[in-house]
């Protein structure tokens, strides 16, 4: 078992961080404050790194991982994007529960109430929308997480003198529930679950379970919200907290949030803000104003009379369906990339229904020929760049350019975000 509850964390014990991302820099802090001795492992070689281990008295080890760097750990806190099966490898006999992420080391660190938010879609603009609420409820909210800043920072800063906030807002992913033993939300709200991140998780079972994790230290007086599909799940009968289900409804009506799914999104935040006391109104008020996060079926702008959409974080087949099932207007798709598990075929009815052509770019080329050829015209380009100037010969006036790649983004990008902005550029450009 990974992150076990009895793991100690005493000062002047060592502490193993696998990655410099942005949770382990925050975790490596943290430890630190605790009296504990960092050891940071990071593959690629950065030497930003060597000044900042300086200033804070860390080891850093570059380069491959192997057993001996795990040596007389207390405690392991891995990168969250790093598979378990693949840090086993790595770690001396017994280690594994010495394993804890992030988001677990920090909890241990808090007393606040907490909602936490997991699924396989919408879990960034559902927090964000519940903080969103929460503030214009009158209370003082700290949102992070997976979203983007690590709960460490959090702690790090009342540590140092910051007010406390009178609720977290965590998004947290099954990567990193996977780490987590104690962790113990007030309120738990699970989105979706759909078949994602195969390439990390042995299956659905695993994957499933791992989100399912979110409620297994709940009890009675805490709350585990469930979209109504879930109803019947019978792991949803397993958990004890009091349950709670949406869907989408006609309370949000002035939004600027595409599509049916985020008025679920807006029923879920308002069915965990309702518990903190925030008024319909008031939550009304915040949708009413709410943006929608980045890269998120984000409206850039219109030129040459077609609306240009940018939904770069999709990132699976369900996050496609979900952004094609939003529009009204006939779809120029942009779709390849790093390609992560599904099936393409479901998404066939759709395709024939909304999308006019499709400009494929970058990886996975034949996955998506094999699933979609002949519904509608596909034309396939090395770059981003090229697939929208190709779509464009296609296009009629109102017609949307919608960016919804259903795909990792590493074959030519450092991230999904790079990905966007890309997109953002390309329509920057356009006359």
């Amino acid at each position: 078992m990974y992150g076990q509850s009895n793991t100690t964390l005493l000062p002047g014990k060592l502490a193993v961080v696998v990655g410099a991302g942005a949770s382990g820099l925050a975790a490596c802090r943290l430890l630190t404050s605790m009296g504990l001795s960092v050891r940071l492992l990071e593959k690629t070689k950065r030497p930003e790194l060597l000044a900042l281990a300086a200033e804070h008295g860390w080891e850093v080890l570059f380069g491959e991982h192997y057993p001996e760097q795990f040596k007389d750990a207390a405690v392991i806190v891995p990168s969250p994007g790093l598979p378990l099966n693949k840090l086993k490898n790595w770690l001396p006999a017994g280690a594994e529960n010495l394993v804890m992420g992030e988001m677990e080391l920090a909890y241990r660190q808090v007393d606040e109430p907490i909602i936490a938010i997991t699924g396989t879609s919408g879990k960034t603009t559902t927090a964000s929308l519940c903080a969103a609420m929460l503030t214009a409820g009158g209370k003082k909210v700290f949102l992070g997480g997976n979203i983007g800043t690590p709960l460490s920072e959090y702690v790090l800063a009342v540590k140092h003198g910051a007010p406390k906030a009178n609720v977290l807002v965590l998004e947290i992913s099954s990567f990193q529930l996977q780490t987590c033993s104690t962790f113990h939300p007030h309120i738990g709200m699970l989105l979706n679950l759909s078949e994602n991140h195969l390439d990390y998780h042995a299956d659905m079972q695993e994957y499933g379970d791992a989100k399912f994790k979110l409620f297994s230290r709940q009890n009675k007086v805490d709350y585990a919200i469930f979209p109504a599909s879930m109803a019947t799940d019978p792991r949803v009968y397993q958990v004890a907290a009091q349950k709670i289900f949406f869907e989408a409804g006609p309370d949000f009506p002035d939004t600027t949030l595409l599509g049916a799914h985020n008025q679920a999104n807006l029923a879920a935040a308002w069915q965990a803000a309702l518990i903190f006391g925030v008024s319909l109104n008031q939550a009304q008020q915040a949708a009413r104003e709410f943006k929608a996060p980045p890269h998120r079926l984000e409206i850039i702008g219109s030129k040459q009379g077609i609306l240009f959409i940018n939904d770069s974080k999709s990132t699976t087949v369900e996050s496609l369906k979900v952004a094609l099932a939003a529009m009204d207007k006939p779809v120029l798709l942009l779709a390849g990339g790093v390609f992560k598990g599904g099936d393409l075929r479901t998404l066939s009815p759709l395709i024939r229904q909304k999308v006019r052509a499709i400009g494929l770019f970058g990886a996975s080329r034949e996955t998506f020929e094999q699933a979609w050829l002949g519904l509608v015209p596909i034309v396939w380009r090395e770059t981003l760049c090229e697939a929208v100037h190709a779509l464009l010969k296609e296009a009629k006036t109102g017609d949307v350019m919608l960016l919804s790649p259903a795909t990792a983004s590493f074959d030519l990008y450092a991230n999904y975000k790079a990905r966007g902005d890309d997109f953002r550029k390309i329509w920057e450009g356009l006359p």
